[in-house]
């Protein structure tokens, strides 16, 4: 069978449609085949076929038209593969062709590589290529995080919505760089951003910032604030502002002022702000309200506002009995050091009305149970109540018997402090006990600022015995340490000076531990009032154990009766400290600059000169008389010491008969002995320079002393190594 053709070619017209579409997909394989011609393109090499086909088919015509095989019945003309140029070519195998000619449709023997150019360029077939990239730390991750959060609160001052991104962006152990961000950004803007940055940290405060992250940040700020000077010329008054703002708003503990002074160079800006918020802020009368007010508050709210909007959320809690919400409101007042003024309006409400007694002691259990109002809050409350039942009993004739039995309930359950009640400030049930006790302290208040400007001690011993309380002589201390921690180094000297008097011919020891437990008790409460109370009474606690008016162990007694987490534990391990260091004796006397003390220089003299006169023939009494009239028991080991120097001198026992008088007396206690007999101990090289038979002397001295009772039995006379 012939194959299918028309007259007028070799090709059929569907061949001829298979070769145009094999010669569109060559055109496009021939640009990125190495073999594809250099001159010319595809489309030229079709318009050369197309000639070449037309001149075949007028041939053909032609060889018709001159007798040849008519019919279309003759055999097909066979056509050799030629080169166009003419020559001979000879072809490759595979039907490739050979040097100018086309090659394979689809040619892979050589290398392909992908051109950009390429209208049909795909990136996803180059080959993968890894690009090391950085990791990020999860502190850089937070850090970034941290501006726009804070940005977002100066424009919506939605605290709970910054709080709730806080605790999502998690790593709390971070939270610290989140207050120094937050406080260094709030200082170069105004006074509204700063305002919106104290709320923002006291309603974080607990919830979502611990307080150590807290304190660790404002240890930052002031380890940066040089730095920060040089952008923010007023950084140092401004950040002293913020601290102050934290101490009263709860947020850092007064002490954090003296306990950031370890991470801080004298020579550093951080030092001034210390001392700027300390001596500027924190101290001046009605700091609370000021500092409130300084970057505008709470829109102005006065102290009579605050008061208002208590009472109103009291009435309205008694109406319906939503203790949650009453907890919201009062925490949305942010005057946490004005809670106590919740606790005595509810107290007094209570009173009022004997149906909302149930309510209100619900109201601050709750309240003291999730530190809403801090245990020091709800005992200045109860005191505050304590101090006007007078006139409350005037309106409420039963209000001592029902607050009595508040104060048993409260602290019973736990939500009142028990040291309310050994301190003696919920006063006693009974009226003339109460009246009693407030006419005493109102006296021992006149009494103590009497003698600050008399400075007659034997009038005001005389005037207490006149009282005839002695029940009360541990409120005396009370109130003799606090008036003095009030005010300026002379009267913390002369109230030192008072105390030892007092503890030689009036207050028993057991009145005096008594008087310090209570002010150790009290600490947290004096400490918002009086910001280096833990330091000053810490040297007052000291110096009475330098002074012979407590014992050593009498700390330890202390320390005991505490309650447990009472702030006063710190202080009283501060004394211990201060007590038993190297040369405590004569540091503790100058503590407050020497005040009514003598210099230790001029007491060694007149020492030296009373056991010389004694030694010449001096009366016993006399010599006595005058060590105890040198009002400095704390150093009297330098007698012990001077007296034993001179016995092994004079080779004489007459020293010692006055150190047997002195204990006898009581002019000398046995812990002066012990460290008088230590020192010369430690001198017995030097001494036997002088004296060849020193330490055999001091050996028949300590044996001598052991055998009368004024040198403990365990003190060794051998030099210690």
């Amino acid at each position: 069978m012939s194959s299918p053709r028309n007259d007028a070619g070799f090709l059929t017209q569907q061949q001829r449609e298979q070769l145009r579409v094999a010669v569109q997909n060559a055109e496009t394989l021939s640009l990125t085949s190495p073999r594809s011609p250099t001159g010319g393109t595809t489309s030229a090499l079709l318009q050369q076929y197309e000639q070449q086909q037309q001149e075949r088919r007028a041939a053909a015509a032609a060889a018709r038209a001159g007798g040849g095989v008519g019919g279309g019945g003759g055999a097909p003309v066979r056509h050799a593969r030629r080169s166009h140029s003419g020559k001979a070519v000879k072809l490759k195998k595979d039907g490739a062709g050979g040097k100018g000619t086309w090659g394979r449709l689809i040619d892979a023997d050589t290398a392909t590589f992908l051109d950009q150019n390429d209208p049909n360029y795909d990136s996803d077939e180059e080959p993968y290529e890894l690009i090391e990239v950085p990791a990020t730390t999860p502190l850089e991750d937070y850090k970034k995080s941290l501006v726009t959060i804070i940005e977002e609160y100066f424009s919506t001052g939605d605290a709970k919505q910054t709080a709730s991104d806080l605790k999502e962006v998690g790593y709390d152990d971070f939270h610290r760089y989140f207050v120094k961000k937050l406080v260094s950004m709030a200082m170069d803007r105004h006074d509204k951003e700063k305002e919106m940055v104290s709320v923002l940290l006291s309603c974080l405060y607990g919830d979502v910032v611990s307080s150590t992250q807290i304190k660790l940040g404002f240890v930052m700020l002031l380890q940066a604030v040089d730095d920060l000077s040089v952008d923010i010329p007023d950084a140092v008054d401004v950040l002293a502002l913020f601290i102050a703002r934290s101490v009263v708003d709860d947020i850092l503990p007064p002490a954090f002022l003296n306990k950031a002074k370890g991470s801080l160079t004298e020579s550093s800006k951080g030092m001034q702000v210390l001392q700027i918020a300390a001596k500027s802020y924190l101290s001046a009368p009605h700091h609370a309200e000021l500092l409130e007010r300084r970057w505008g508050g709470s829109v102005y709210v006065t102290v009579d506002e605050v008061k208002r909007r208590i009472t109103d959320l009291l009435k309205e809690y008694i109406r319906n009995g939503d203790t949650a919400e009453a907890c919201r409101c009062i925490r949305e007042l942010a005057v946490p050091f004005f809670h106590h003024e919740v606790v005595k309006r509810a107290v007094t409400l209570g009173m009022e009305s004997p149906a909302a007694e149930a309510l209100i002691i619900k109201l601050l259990k709750e309240a003291s149970e999730e530190g809403l109002i801090s245990s020091s809050q709800m005992v200045k409350g109860f005191s505050r109540i304590t101090e006007s039942l007078d006139d409350l009993s005037l309106d409420i004739p039963s209000a001592k018997s029902q607050f009595q039995t508040l104060v048993s309930k409260a602290v019973s359950e736990g939500w009142l402090d028990s040291s309310y009640v050994s301190s003696g400030a919920n006063g006693n049930v009974q009226d003339d006990d109460h009246e009693k006790l407030r006419r005493y302290k109102k006296d021992a208040v006149s009494m103590i600022h009497e003698y600050f400007l008399s400075d007659d001690t034997p009038e005001l011993i005389r005037t207490l015995k006149e009282l005839g309380v002695p029940e009360y002589n541990p409120i005396f201390i009370k109130k003799l340490v606090t008036i003095a921690m009030d005010h300026k180094n002379r009267e913390k000297e002369m109230a030192s000076v008072l105390l030892s008097s007092l503890s030689m011919e009036l207050f028993s020891t057991e009145d005096i531990v008594k008087g310090f437990i209570m002010l150790l008790e009290s600490a947290e409460d004096t400490a918002l009032d009086i910001l280096d109370a833990s330091d000053e009474l810490g040297l007052f606690l000291a110096r009475a154990v330098i002074d012979d008016v407590l014992a050593p162990l009498n700390l330890d007694e202390i320390g005991s009766e505490l309650p447990p987490k009472c702030s006063g534990a710190e202080t009283l391990n501060m004394a211990r400290s201060l007590a038993s260091a190297r040369h405590a004796g004569e540091r503790l006397l100058r503590c407050w600059g020497g005040g009514t003390g003598e210099a230790v220089e001029d007491a060694k003299d007149k020492i030296a000169k009373l056991l010389e006169e004694y030694e010449s023939g001096g009366d016993v009494g006399e010599a006595c008389n005058c060590i105890r009239e040198m009002g400095m028991p704390f150093f009297n080991h330098e007698v012990v010491k001077k007296a034993l120097v001179m016995a092994m001198e004079k080779k004489r026992e007459r020293p010692l008969v006055l150190l047997h008088e002195c204990f006898g007396e009581g002019i000398i206690t046995i812990n002066q002995m012990t460290k008088g007999f230590s020192r010369v101990r430690d001198a017995l090289d030097d001494l036997a320079l002088d004296i060849p038979d020193a330490r055999e002397k001091f050996l028949s001295y300590v044996e001598y002393a052991k055998k009368n009772g004024w040198l403990a039995l365990s003190f060794s006379g051998a030099a210690s190594t």
